[in-house]
């Protein structure tokens, strides 16, 4: 293989035309410097904090809830609908149930399987659980069937708190899951609207906490900061979901992160959580950032994109997290006279869409806008936007690399010597991280799916990086953008398609309510074809020249899609990001969807309907693609 960088150079963002996004020396010398300045103090204050507390530290998140109880006892801690409770009374309910699961026997390194949608429970339950020792493993609340079962028995407990909510899921399951007695009868029962009485076989965990004593119990001062404070699944690229281990410290550095460089929280700032807190979205960036100086959390059962503004004005947040497709569902909705007349003044979160960026952060007046890239496992490099720039997911401080990638042969580019190669600025490529101390280093309790994102001969032998599976552009001085996941870029014509640049560019079309790009397989052909899934604004006669101009203005002619299929409604996962997977396995399969499905043919200047008969051509190869 010869020595060239097998990354397409052409970023596809309609705002920047088709010229990679770099900062500017200017940038640099008026905004980044400056930032550097005022907030360096920050770090190295919280760099000597995080420095005095070893893994073998005594120190703990239930330490610190305890902490803030005495130093913000009357400042709001936690709200929920019509629910509010100032740190003292946190900390207190939070008790009640750690006090109950002690005289239960329950000690450090159980594990007790969390099945509840977001509410305040939710975190009166893993806070009193973590000042045990136990560890809670946080059950994505979507999965039925064999996901779920994989879940709780990939990381049995010796407990089960089930929402009433959810009870149906799970009886569905139960069976399946070869619960022994001790765990049959630790089965808990969560009520929310009362709809279902205490079912047979099963503990009412609000009926048992009542009387429960209040005061702290004695077993959080003996924590340490590496004990494990929850299990987190995360599905990777590919496969059944893995429980990723979060520690003690990893909330902690993560506090110190986000509460204090990324976000700047301060006591009266108030984080709505639009994200489901079984992901680490909700547990390692907004939790976290409020436990830095007791900011209270404003917690949303569900995101709703028509009540979002209503609620943070209710709420009277200051901050929310974000992945980007909320933020694309805010902006779908039509625009009010009031947009701008809400109290929010930043957001933290990752994957605000380049095309709208600056007409988001605009319409809805929100000042800063701290986009960042990280992972649930620890160990994967963390970049956040501490300096505002826009259009970045900002910086990294700890050790990483962006090396060439071959996405054709699905590795990363090795010269003769079998080491890989750095990309220049502009330029995409796989980031990796480095693992700087093998002897602590951890990532999923399944030790053979850890070693299977370790690459190791890197740059230098015996060198050791985590292979993150995600595609970013170095934009100069430290800052990146997100470009993709391995999985959605594809190869045409020997060049690298980004579904997200090309998604970017799309969904700026007009009659486009949100589309979805993958790559698809044409017979007699390499590679994959680009093929987009649109599901329109309003119902009228798509213009179907006008959008293939806009494209060709846009895109180059290799990432233009030759398949275009229009479907009514998305699904989408827990954290609100489009299902791609059954629509790659139907492709443009004619046979496989009722939906209307249009072709680019070759030497054609026009999208045409795909006929059986085309679809039978195509298949046989008698069109040159």
């Amino acid at each position: 293989m010869n020595d060239q960088n097998t990354n397409s150079e052409k970023a596809v963002q309609s705002d920047e035309k088709t010229q990679p996004y770099i900062i500017s020396q200017e940038v640099y010398k008026n905004v980044i410097l400056p930032s550097w300045n005022k907030k360096t103090p920050i770090i190295m204050k919280d760099a000597a904090w995080m420095a005095q507390l070893t893994p073998d530290s005594k120190y703990s998140i239930g330490l610190r809830i305890e902490e803030q109880a005495v130093e913000y006892a009357d400042k709001l801690a936690l709200l929920y609908e019509e629910e509010r409770y100032t740190h003292k009374e946190f900390n207190e309910m939070i008790n009640r149930y750690a006090n109950y699961f002690l005289k239960l026997g329950l000690k450090g390194g159980d594990i007790a399987v969390v099945f509840v949608e977001n509410r305040s429970d939710y975190m009166f339950l893993i806070l009193a659980l973590g000042k045990l020792g136990v560890v809670s493993s946080l059950i994505n609340t979507n999965l039925r069937e064999q996901p779920l079962i994989h879940s709780m028995t990939h990381t049995p407990g010796k407990l089960y708190i089930i929402g009433e909510e959810l009870f149906r899921a799970f009886e569905d399951i139960k069976p399946k899951l070869n619960l022994n007695d001790e765990q049959k009868g630790r089965l808990f029962f969560l009520p929310d609207k009362g709809e279902i009485k205490t079912p047979e076989g099963y503990i009412n965990i609000k009926g048992q906490i009542e009387e429960s004593d209040i005061s702290n119990p004695p077993t959080t001062k003996e924590i340490i900061m590496n004990d494990p404070f929850v299990y987190i699944f995360t599905s990777g690229t590919t496969g059944l979901p893995k429980a990723a281990i979060l520690k003690n410290r990893s909330i902690l550095t993560a506090m110190a992160w986000w509460g204090a460089m990324v976000v700047g929280m301060d006591t009266d700032d108030i984080i709505y959580i639009t994200t489901p807190l079984f992901h680490s979205h909700g547990i390692k960036v907004a939790f976290a950032a409020a436990l830095y100086r007791g900011s209270a959390m404003a917690i949303a059962r569900k995101f709703s994109a028509s009540k979002f503004w209503d609620e943070t004005r209710k709420f009277n947040a200051t901050c929310f997290n974000y992945v980007g497709e909320i933020c694309r569902y805010l902006y779908n909705q039509p625009p009010k006279p009031n947009d701008a007349d809400n109290p929010i003044v930043k957001i933290v979160g990752n994957g605000l869409r380049l095309d709208i960026w600056e007409d988001f952060k605009k319409r809805f007046n929100i000042k800063e806008i701290r986009e960042f890239y990280g992972a649930t496992e620890d160990f994967v490099p963390n970049f956040a936007n501490v300096h505002n720039i826009d259009k970045t997911c900002g910086v990294c401080l700890t050790p990483y690399a962006i090396v060439k990638y071959d996405v054709e042969a699905d590795q990363p580019f090795r010269n003769e010597r079998g080491r890989m190669k750095k990309v220049k600025t502009g330029e995409v490529g796989l980031l990796l991280g480095q693992i700087t101390d093998p002897d602590n280093f951890y990532m999923y309790k399944d030790n053979e799916a850890t070693e299977k994102k370790v690459f190791r001969d890197v740059f230098r032998k015996g060198d050791m990086y985590i292979n993150t599976g995600d595609l970013l552009r170095d934009v100069g001085y430290g800052h990146v953008q997100f470009v993709d996941r391995l999985g959605d870029t594809f190869r045409w014509q020997g060049e690298n398609v980004s579904t997200e640049e090309v998604e970017s560019v799309i969904n700026s079309f007009e009659q486009i309510d949100m589309c979805c790009v993958y790559g698809v397989l044409i017979p007699h052909t390499e590679g994959r074809a680009g093929m987009v899934s649109i599901q329109k604004k309003i119902d009228e006669e798509f213009d179907f020249e006008a959008f293939l101009n806009f494209m060709k203005k846009y895109l180059p002619s290799y990432a233009i899609p030759k398949f275009i299929r229009f479907i009514k409604e998305f699904s989408f996962t827990a954290t609100h990001k489009i299902k791609k997977g059954t629509l790659k396995k139907e492709g443009y399969n004619i046979n496989e969807t009722n939906d209307s499905v249009f072709v680019l043919l070759p030497n054609h200047s026009v999208y045409v309907p795909l006929t059986k008969e085309i679809y039978q051509e195509i298949s046989e190869g008698k069109y040159q693609f």
